[in-house]
Order: structure tokens, then sequence, then C-alpha cells
């Protein structure tokens, strides 16, 4: 199944993410101000459809591309079973020397 998605689609999911998420897009101008502009390239990578890099999930609504095979993938399926969440945010990992 091809999951990627055009430039264009990426954008409108960006807007739909700043109009409609705000714990969301808080949650990814903080992890800019941590790690850079890499953090905005992990989400557009999530959003075009590569795994393992930007997920998240806030009022029902479903961003990005899942974790297949890593390790997170369990861990935050077991947190929002047993704890609950109004927002979850889940991050790739940086490539080192990128920030």
């Amino acid at each position: 199944m091809d999951t990627t998605r055009t430039a264009s689609e990426v954008e409108s999911k960006i807007a739909e993410i700043k109009a409609s998420m705000p714990e969301t897009y808080k949650s990814i101008n903080a992890k800019a101000q941590n790690i850079g502009r890499e953090a905005f390239a992990l989400v557009r990578r999530g959003l075009a459809g590569q795994p393992n890099c930007f997920w998240c999930m806030e009022r029902g609504r479903v961003m990005g591309t899942p974790f297949a095979g890593h390790p997170i993938e369990a861990d935050v399926a077991l947190a929002m079973v047993q704890f609950g969440c109004s927002f979850a945010v889940v991050w790739g990992e940086v490539a080192s020397g990128t920030h």
C-alpha cells in the first residue's frame, strides 16, 4: 500500500495541526526549541508517510505515520490504554550531528 503524500498534502496536514491540534502544535514548537529545525523535518517526513519519524493524536485526530517495528510502539500503546490521554506525540530519533 502506498502511503506517501505530496508536498501539498503535507502542507494541508500541517495547517490542520495548527488549526485543530493546539497541544500537538505546542509540542512541535517545544521540540524545535530543543533540537532545532530537525523537529520540523521529522514532522514533515511523518506526515509524508515515512514511518518512525512522527505520529500524533489529539481530540480524535491522528496525524503522521505509525512507528512500525520500533520498540516505542508497544510502550505508547500500553501507556495510552493504561492511563488514557487527551493527546500524544511520538518523535523519531534525530540523526546524530543534526542538532
